[in-house]
């Protein structure tokens, strides 16, 4: 049985970083894409960044050259480290992964990862 177990997330004030990590269980973290999504209240989910077989990875405009997504393979463990935190990126944060090793358009087709985690919220105040 696929488990991932997000942690990390809290409240910060703008400006700040946090790093949120996905631990997987019943699944090989180096074999396929996963990625990290987020909803924010009243708003519809979207993709942050995802990272695929190879560490070729994906990021929204609106976190590029802030987020970077990796992941360890020896840990079997999905990372975010978010900088330079706005106000708008008050959110839930999910983890999810895939069953192929591509990710292709998954930051946009989100609805065809294969696995979620419960989420870990994420709270920036300015």
């Amino acid at each position: 049985q696929v488990q991932l177990l997000e942690s990390g997330g809290g409240s910060v004030q703008a400006g700040g970083s946090l790093r949120l990590s996905c631990a997987a269980s019943g699944y090989t973290v180096s074999r396929y894409c996963m990625g990290w999504f987020r909803q924010a209240p009243g708003k519809v989910r979207e993709g942050v960044a995802t990272i695929d077989r190879d560490g070729i990875t994906a990021y929204a405009d609106s976190v590029k050259g802030r987020f970077t997504i990796s992941k360890d393979n020896a840990k079997n463990t999905l990372y975010l480290q978010m900088n330079s935190l706005k106000p708008e990126d008050t959110a839930k944060y999910y983890c999810a992964a895939d069953t192929t090793w591509g990710c292709g358009s998954r930051l946009k087709n989100y609805d065809f990862m294969a696995y979620w985690g419960k989420g870990t919220l994420v709270t920036i105040s300015p």
